[in-house]
């Protein structure tokens, strides 16, 4: 599967990797997350990044994706499949130049969204 790989304060390259968990563990170095960028795209990482003390990469949103990851297309089964040609282009150039971050700015940059429904709302109160 072609994929492009991002590490930290390095531009991105382009790679063969096999399909199948262990490889992506094996290529961000521990547990994967994912994250969909668009419709046909998505963006893997160490799920324990932060945690870990991994170096910070690249700012996503309001996040700071810490260590290596890397970007790989999936089909409307939602099989991976590799990326196009397309999506190469599109996210080297996102990804090309490198951003620093201190530790404090990746540890700052942690955080988790809360929903606290209101329960008089959904009892119809």
């Amino acid at each position: 599967m072609r994929v492009l790989i991002v590490p930290p304060k390095a531009r991105p390259y382009v790679a063969e990797i096999e399909s199948g968990l262990e490889p992506m563990q094996e290529l961000v170095g521990g547990s994967i997350e994912m994250v969909d960028l668009d419709d046909n795209t998505s963006l893997v990482c160490n799920e324990e990044g932060k945690i870990q003390g991994l170096e910070g990469n690249r700012r996503i949103g309001r996040d700071i994706i810490a260590g290596t990851f890397f970007l790989y297309g999936f089909n409307e089964e939602g099989e991976s499949v590799s990326l196009s040609d397309e999506q190469i282009s599109k996210y080297y150039e996102r990804f090309r130049e490198p951003e620093h971050y201190s530790q404090e700015e990746v540890e700052d940059s942690a955080f988790m969204d809360v929903y606290i429904p209101d329960y008089e709302d959904e009892m119809g109160l």
